[in-house]
């Protein structure tokens, strides 16, 4: 009877590196893959492009994450961005920071990524096993012993658990003591309930603010790049800042948010570009308001505060006058849904931090259980941080072996 060393469950950029940085430590490992192929996910990051870490130094990367940050410290010191561009550049793969922020392959290829991983899989002669669903992860004595799949039974003296942000409950982990928080899709376009968004698709608004309208949680914000779509939003902005709205979606039927298209000015700050607008030279409505928005925003706000596109707005009664100004300052949205996990590019929540050590990403619980990657309760914003954590928690998660 063959019992590894290792094996991992799951083989996307966490569990890959996982295997990898265990067979380094010459262990013998088992990936195990319940899809067809790995790396089906990881193909997919960026849109393709494969944005794998930033240059961000590692405490402000970790405060990126909020509060829970700290939790990687370990991890990011066992494989920084800078070793993960290394590791890269050994197998193959040239990486560069074009806007000097986000790091990506210099094909701009995910394919090179894949392709590149998969072969040290091959030359570390790391065993792959796909179409091989697990179903119970196997303990004695409150000791890891077994994994089994619906084929198979696999006995190893540890398994590290990399099944991403929805794969946990049905490895049992629950069953094995452990807390799990509740699982959201994040990073993803949302539906408004207000209708007038379809008319301005054809625009991207940069620097636009986003709150959270609710006075308990007013403190959510974000600031980025923001599109309309046909019934809703989307864009860096709206993918950063899905991560604290559903969650809340959950909570209520639908959330209010305020959102700022005009560079962050507020209402004294517009007041006084009007002014200075209509001081030199005579303005319509509309290209009055252009000087602040996108032409097809511009029109829906004239409809909105129930004006007309050529009057000035000098002639405005006081009321629209406010409402206008009010509106610039802070546009009023109901968030009202998104299309579910399978728009998600990350899964907030997981299994609970407290419950694992942040020096090996060992269970408390369970001797010889390890997770990493998204299928802890720990995620980051768009830019490379959560592809940085798979890595760098895999490979903690891989080489830790008693």
């Amino acid at each position: 009877m063959k019992i590894y060393d290792t094996i991992i469950i799951g083989a996307g950029a966490a569990g890959i590196m996982a295997a990898i940085s265990s067979a380094k430590s010459n262990k013998t490992t088992l990936l195990l893959e319940k899809l067809p192929k790995i790396a089906t996910k990881l193909k997919a990051t960026g849109g393709g492009r494969c944005n794998l870490t930033n240059t961000l130094d590692r405490d402000s990367f970790m405060q990126s994450f909020g509060k829970e940050g700290r939790f990687m410290s370990q991890a990011l010191d066992s494989l920084s961005s800078q070793d993960l561009q290394q590791f890269f550049n050994s197998i193959g793969v040239d990486t560069h920071a074009p806007d000097g922020f986000r790091v990506f392959p210099t094909t701009h290829n995910s394919t090179t990524i894949t392709n590149a991983l998969t072969k040290e899989l091959e030359r570390l002669n790391i065993e792959v096993k796909t179409s091989q669903k697990v179903e119970h992860i196997l303990t004695k004595d409150s000791i890891v012993n077994a994994v089994q799949s619906s084929s198979n039974t696999f006995y190893t003296k540890s398994v590290v658990i990399a099944t991403g942000g929805r794969g946990y409950p049905q490895l049992g982990a629950e069953e094995l003591g452990h807390k799990i928080i509740p699982p959201h899709p994040a990073m993803m376009p949302l539906k408004t309930k207000e209708s007038w968004v379809a008319n301005c698709r054809a625009d991207t608004v940069s620097r636009v603010k986003m709150q959270v309208a609710i006075k308990k949680y007013k403190k959510l914000h974000a600031i980025g790049d923001l599109i309309f779509t046909k019934d809703g939003i989307r864009g860096p902005v709206v993918l950063d800042f899905s991560r604290e709205i559903t969650p809340l979606l959950a909570k209520y039927d639908e959330v209010p948010i305020t959102i700022n298209l005009t560079k962050g000015r507020n209402q004294e700050q517009i007041l006084q570009h009007i002014k200075q607008e209509l001081a030199s030279k005579p303005h319509t409505l509309l290209s009055l308001l252009e000087t602040l928005l996108p032409t097809s925003i511009a029109k829906e706000f004239i409809k909105i505060v129930e004006a007309k596109e050529q009057e000035s707005f000098s002639k405005l009664a006081g009321v629209k006058r406010e409402t206008l100004i009010r509106l610039l300052a802070q546009t009023p949205l109901t968030i009202r849904g998104h299309d579910g996990f399978k728009m998600a590019m990350i899964t907030r929540g997981g299994i609970a931090l407290k419950e694992i050590d942040p020096n090996s990403m060992q269970s408390k619980l369970i001797k010889g259980l390890y997770f990493c990657g998204e299928v802890v309760n720990l995620d980051g914003p768009c830019g490379g941080y959560n592809l940085q954590w798979a890595f760098s928690s895999g490979y903690l998660a891989g080489k830790t072996r008693q």
